[in-house]
């Protein structure tokens, strides 16, 4: 079987809800990474069989294939390449960037973008189903799933706290977990660790125009006293929006070539793609999957967890990253090491490649060889990608 290689990872820096890149359209924030890792890459536009977008909330703004609607609003790709727009919630740009390795591993394609995009201020989540529920138009638990799942609505939340009891945490474990987040966040920005994988945006503000280039969900004042005073996600809980990801507007972007192509177009690979694996489990307590996905990624790729030198868990809710960590028994110093969506936020659709664009950069600074990524997702789905560094 041929090898997928990486050749660059960008994203834009992270936007609060309402904040600095609510002024961007989701399809021209796609379209900003798009642009950047085809002018870094050097990649001739027209080589690019295709584009594989993550998107959560296909709605509005992100409705009528926003994939595709990205490619015709970039300025560095031709018309002629065709995209398409995927949705494994929160691991949809992971998907993608499974889907492009594959095609490329298979044989069938050469050079493919793997992206995502999520602006959650203008297409706020899960729009798409609570509009037509308001409407009358119906519910997407069908008469047989109400059947195998009765009285239950699927939720991350409840799943999250599921996981909070089921391993024995307290409140004060996610709250220093949270706290974490935000140190090694601040101290990756401090010291220009994102510089390499941000893509800089213009912005309007009432100050006028400036450049985006900060992750704007970090508290760079976070102290436990501000993180455990934050009030309770629900009674009798122990999660809080401090010890949960941030709300965020965002965009990401992967490029995956063959070697051919590498040859072809003299291109330079920062990575291999070395497993890919996605499981599914239990879709009640939903969010616990990424840690049974280890398991079997582990076990496909003949590795032990003491030999991968990085990892990013997102950070949906502290409880996954924190149950993962116990159930792996990964060193805890090699998690998530410039921070994760607590403080960096999670751009829905645009978080699996985003933290690839991390993971790459982490593995360079740290010198590591092995990366391993996986994330959470609705339906009781996790992905896990592990990939090695060149």
């Amino acid at each position: 079987m041929a090898t997928a290689y990486i050749v660059d990872a960008v994203r834009t820096a992270g936007g609060r809800r309402g904040g600095k890149l609510a002024g961007w359209h989701p399809v021209d924030l796609a379209a900003a990474t798009l642009d950047a890792l085809v002018a870094r890459s050097g990649i001739d536009g027209t080589k690019v069989d295709d584009v594989i977008m993550g998107c959560v909330t296909q709605a509005g703004q992100q409705g009528g294939q926003v994939g595709r609607n990205a490619v015709l609003a970039a300025k560095n790709l031709p018309d002629s390449v065709p995209a398409v727009t995927i949705d494994r919630q929160c691991g949809s740009s992971q998907q993608a960037m499974q889907f492009a390795a594959q095609a490329v591993m298979s044989g069938t394609m050469d050079v493919v973008i793997a992206a995502g995009v999520e602006s959650m201020t203008r297409v706020p989540m899960g729009s798409s189903v609570i509009f037509h529920m308001k409407e009358g138009l119906g519910n997407y638990k069908s008469p047989r799933l109400e059947d195998k799942y009765p009285g239950i609505m699927f939720s991350q939340f409840m799943g999250a706290e599921m996981i909070v009891k089921k391993h024995g945490f307290t409140k004060d474990d996610l709250d220093q977990f949270a706290l974490s987040s935000h140190l090694k966040a601040i101290a990756a920005t401090q010291a220009g660790a994102f510089d390499t994988e941000i893509v800089a945006l213009d912005i309007e503000t009432p100050e006028g125009p400036q450049i985006h280039k900060v992750d704007e969900g970090i508290r760079f004042d976070a102290s436990i006293e501000s993180i455990s005073g934050v009030k309770l996600l629900q009674e009798g809980g122990a999660l809080t929006a401090a010890s949960s990801s941030q709300i965020c507007d965002g965009a990401s972007a992967v490029l995956i070539v063959s070697e051919q192509a590498l040859k072809e177009h003299g291109l330079t690979p920062i990575a291999r793609i070395h497993n890919l694996t996605v499981t599914a489990g239990d879709p009640i307590i939903m969010l616990e999957e990424p840690l049974f996905a280890t398991d079997r990624a582990l076990q496909r790729a003949g590795m032990k967890i003491s030999e991968i030198d990085a990892f990013e868990v997102n950070e949906a809710f502290a409880s996954v990253p924190l149950a993962w960590l116990k159930h792996t028994g990964a060193d805890p110093e090699k998690l998530n090491m410039h921070g994760g969506a607590i403080a960096l936020g999670h751009p829905l659709g645009a978080s699996g490649t985003k933290l690839m664009s991390t993971l790459l950069n982490v593995l360079k600074a740290k010198g590591g060889k092995y990366g391993l990524q996986t994330m959470c997702e609705g339906g009781g789905v996790a992905n896990v990608t592990i990939v090695e560094r060149l």
